[in-house]
Formats: structure tokens, sequence, C-alpha cells
């Protein structure tokens, strides 16, 4: 067996700063030659950020692309980091390695390997996701070669993320092939319990590569996208070795024992890749003796965040990545006592802290004393900036010119009280957080130019009953201090908030329930309506009610051009609203009673 210590660089770019990406390269490059590794791996197309979209179809930007990984490997090399090979994914075209039947100078998903001041060997990803939130067929080509260098005497393969996620490609190849580690760079977005479902994807692969398995993970927010890093490194059984903690960089550093490399030629050659393609394996070689014996680190192994922890970390994490990324120093949202802006200014405090957080009471002629109570209690526990702008007297005088009344003046209460947000926001550069839920948006509560008005929308993805886990889990942890969490001394959020029957407060005595179904009812069915995609027949199988699945199905469908125009928020669940589903605005299809 032959040693090697690894170390994989869980980091988080940003899209499109090849500059700022490229000094962090240097930079954890550097950390991991300080901790004694022989070699680095960083992310998915960590030199451009991912996902870059369109960018990706600008010859300018593709260019700059190879220019830049070129310059990354010379850099390390002018910096006395050369001797440590580092596997990086960045943007490349076809043309490089020209290929019958793909289109001249298509763009690939490639990653590079850095050695001695050069690129010593390209691939790029050879399985293209297409479905969810992924559409790669729109930007790229398909790679069809499998780099295999040998570093102090082990045979090391590089696919790239979803060369695991599919059968065939790049593993079979590896297995084929005889490699002893298999590095997989990736841009793996997060859902809720994803983890488990890696995990057993990770194992699995090692088991069918033969070899044991390093899996390096994006972290941090990019616009709907939360990447949760959780890094892995298994055994070619498939056991666990080391595992880096989720939400926030980290570089984990791990030693193998590998088998030494059999094989003895150098060259390519081509493999039956198990999918009807064919894969040409390259061959390098870096280092051919194994490394004398060394003691090995003990492996890191990170501890298991619960599934509301884990839920709430993206949400601070997608909030404190989109006002820094997108350069605002400050947030402001309307406080109304209600558990969701409750909840929506909390993680905005622990995102970015609460004196960077702005927030507006703006009662109307309808709000409760509970509720002016009620945020005025949120804003003394968290310490966030308040003011009071009562709404009444200009919702009387659009009325006066006018003449408004039911829906039409509910309407215009929730739009004076966005155009008040909209107008502080252009006076003092504050980034506005609107504050509705899943729920909401599902069935069309939300008014446009109103309570949709804003630049991002932290809970867009979270359903209602979600929304009150949140608020008492964070409620729970008053005192505890941490990445995420702001460390108040009492609980952030009044009890009330959490407790009160909800209400929109635009008319006397109004409840939610007046015109929808309890919230546990509602959400058990749209989670099977959009997340699961039934039908109306399905729904009324499974159990639910079928005078409700008609109704809220009418809701959802007649509410899509609402949700066309609602800011994008952190996407947390398999289908969120924007990239992950995508229906027409204009649309007769309507599903039918059973």
């Amino acid at each position: 067996m032959a040693q090697l210590r690894i170390a994989l660089a869980q980091t988080n770019p940003a899209v499109g700063d090849l500059t700022a990406n490229a000094d962090k390269l240097v930079e954890w490059t550097r950390r991991a030659a300080d901790r004694g590794a022989h070699l680095a791996v960083f992310t998915e197309m960590f030199l451009t950020g991912y996902p870059v979209e369109d960018l990706v179809l600008r010859n300018s930007f593709v260019e700059a692309s190879i220019a830049a990984v070129e310059a990354a490997a010379r850099r390390l090399a002018e910096e006395g980091l050369g001797e440590i090979p580092v596997v990086v994914g960045y943007v490349d075209r076809a043309d490089r390695a020209p290929r019958v039947g793909q289109p001249k100078g298509a763009p690939l998903d490639a990653a590079a390997l850095l050695y001695r001041g050069q690129v010593v060997a390209r691939t790029a990803k050879h399985h293209l996701p297409n479905y969810g939130v992924f559409d790669e067929y729109r930007y790229f080509v398909r790679g069809d070669r499998l780099p295999i260098f040998r570093l102090h005497g082990v045979d090391v393969a590089i696919a790239v993320c979803e060369d695991l996620w599919q059968d065939g490609g790049p593993v079979a190849v590896a297995a084929e092939a005889g490699a002893g580690l298999l590095v997989v760079p990736n841009a793996s977005p997060y859902e809720r319990e994803k983890d488990d479902v890696r995990l057993e994807l990770v194992s699995r692969r090692a088991r069918e590569a033969g070899c044991a398995l390093a899996y390096a993970n994006q972290v941090g927010g990019q616009d709907e996208l939360v990447f949760d890093g959780d890094s892995i490194v298994v055994s070619a059984s498939g056991e666990l070795v080391a595992r880096a903690a989720r939400f926030t960089e980290e570089l984990l550093v791990t030693d193998l024992d590998l088998p030494e490399a059999t094989y003895g030629g150098l060259g390519s050659f081509e493999v039956d890749a198990g999918d009807g393609t064919v894969i040409t394996v390259e061959r390098l070689e870096l280092s051919a003796r194994p490394l004398e014996p060394y003691d090995p680190e003990p492996p890191s192994v990170a501890g298991h965040l619960d599934d509301t922890a884990e839920v709430y970390s993206a949400l601070v994490l997608a909030v404190r990545d989109y006002v820094a990324k997108n350069g605002f120093r400050s947030v402001i949202l309307g406080l109304s006592g209600g558990i969701d802006s409750a909840l929506t200014a909390t993680i905005a405090s622990d995102a970015i802290g609460p004196d960077r957080v702005h927030v507006v009471l703006m009662p109307s002629r309808y709000s409760s004393d509970h509720s002016l109570g009620d945020a005025q209690e949120l804003v003394d526990r968290q310490g966030v900036n308040a003011r009071v702008v009562p709404i009444a007297a200009m919702v009387e005088a659009f009325e006066k010119e006018l003449s408004l009344t039911g829906l039409s003046e509910e309407n215009l209460q929730a739009r004076v009280r966005g155009m008040i947000l909209m107008g502080l926001s252009n006076e003092h550069g504050h980034l506005v957080l609107t504050t509705g839920n899943k729920s909401e948006l599902a069935t069309g509560y939300s008014t446009l130019y109103g309570d949709s008005a804003g630049g991002f929308a932290p809970i867009k993805d979270v359903l209602k009953t979600l929304v009150w886990e949140l608020a008492r889990w964070r409620n729970a942890q008053a005192g505890l201090e941490s990445e995420f969490l702001h460390g108040f001394a009492v609980p952030p959020i009044p009890e009330n908030s959490i407790t009160k029957e909800p209400s929109a407060e635009l008319r006397p005595g109004q409840r939610d329930t007046d015109s929808l179904p309890e919230y546990d009812v509602l959400d058990r069915l749209l989670d099977d309506y959009v997340e699961k995609d039934m039908g109306s027949a399905s729904l009324v199988a499974a159990g639910h009610d079928p005078d409700l699945v008609a109704r809220v199905i009418r809701l959802v469908d007649l509410a899509e051009y609402k949700r066309r125009q609602y800011p994008p928020g952190p996407k947390i669940t398999p289908k969120n609203f924007g990239r992950d589903r995508r229906l027409p605005i204009t649309n007769r299809w309507r599903e039918t009673a059973p």
C-alpha cells in the first residue's frame, strides 16, 4: 500500500470573479501545503463560480476562464506551490481537443490538473444534468476523456459532479483502468436531507469503481441555490473515512492508504463507458515512487445536523451571501408582528448582524394592538433598527381618489407598505427582503407590488408549517452563538408571534382560515401537488379531500403569473418556485376531478 495525504478545499467562490477565485485558489493551496498535503482538490468550475448560466455562451468569458486556469498554474509555481498537484474546475471549450459530431468551440464543464506551472491534464463532465435546476445541455458538450495521473505510486482519476449521479461513464472507466483513487470536484446544491442521499451515492460509486473516492463540494449561496459543502472521503469498500462540516468553508485533510499502481504503460487508450459511449483514458506520471512511510493525521468527521438546523443554516447562508456578493450593506423589511416577518428578521440578524437590519412597523387602521406590540418586542429582543410609519392616512388619500373597496382596498394597504419599503431602499441603499412563505405563494396569497415588492425572499421555499418549526427551533437556541446564530441572550422571536392565529389584518377580524384550510392540511396537499406533481386523481387517492383538491389546484394554477414576478429566494426543497418548477402563465390545462 502507498500513503497519500489529500486536501479537499470546500470553498465559496463568487460567480464571474475570476481574479478573486484565483487568489483563493492560491491561498487554499498554500494552506494545503502547510498541512503537508500531497494533492489539493477544488470544486466544480471553481475559477468561474457555479452556475454561470448564460455567461458561458459569451466567447469573452470562456477565453477568460481558459486564460485564468493557465495563469493560476504559473502563479502557483511562482509562489513556491508548484510541487503540489491541484485539481480545479473551470470552463474550457471543445475546440481545444476537436471531436467528431460536436460543435466547434462548444463550452466544457472542465477540470484541470495543475503541476509545476503547467496545465498537465484536462477533462470535462461526461454526464450533463438536464433536470431540476440544471440546464447543462443548453451550455455544454460532454467530455470523453478520463485523465489518470500517477502520484507517489498511486493512480488517481478525475470525474466531475454529475458523473457520480449517473450509471456508466467515468466511474465505470475508472474501475476498468484500475485507479486507486477517484477525485470528484462538485457543485451539488442543497436540498433537505440530501446529505443522506449523497453519502449513500458516494459509497456506492466507490464500491463500483473499486477505489477510494474523494468528493469535494462547493459551499455558499448563489441566487436561488445554496451549496452546503458536506465534502466526503470514503474507502474502496464505501466506508466513511472523513467528512467536512456543512454550510461553512473548510479544508478537509485526510490520509489514505491506497494500492500501488500496477499498470506499467502511459499514453492513452479507449474504454467502453457502459453508457453507449467510449471514453479515452489518458495516463500520465507525476511521481512513480511511493512516499516513505509517515504518521497519518487522524481523520475528521463533522457532526450531524438535524433537519431543522440544516434548513435554518441554509437560509442564513443564502441571505448572507446574497447581501455580500451583491454589494449591499444592509437590509430592510416590513415587521408586522406576525410569524413570517419575525422569522425573516431573525434570519437576517443571524446572517449579517442586527445592526445592519432595518425594520419598518406600518400599522393600518385594522392592525391590532398586539401586532404592533409583538413587532416592538422583537425589536427590543434583537436590537435591530426600527421605525414606525403609520399608513392609515396614506391609504385614505388613495381611497379618496379611487374609491376602492373589498379586496382592492386590502391590496392597496399592502401596496402602500411596499412603496414605503422601496422608497426607503432607494434612499438608503437597503436590500428589501420580502416575507412571504411557500404556502402563500402557492395559493396566490400575496399582493403584486405590495408584499411581493423586494429584492430577495428568504422564506420563499418554506411552507407555513415549517416556518413555525424554524421559529421554535431558533428560540430554543437562545444564548448559543455560532457562525449561523447571533447569540441573543433571550429567544429572539416573541412567543405570541408564534402562537397567535395568523392573519393579514387587512380587514376587521380577518383570519387566514377564512379562505384557506388549516396549514397542516394545506401544506400536505401543496407538497403532493407542487413538489410531487401529483394530478387530481392521485391527490384524492392519497387521501386529500376532493373539494379541497379542486379548490387548491385552482388557486395554485391561477397564481403562476404572480410567482413569476416574485423575487428570488433560496431553494431548500426538491422543487422550488423558480428554477425547478417552470409552468406556462398562459395555460388552459386544468386538472379534472376524478
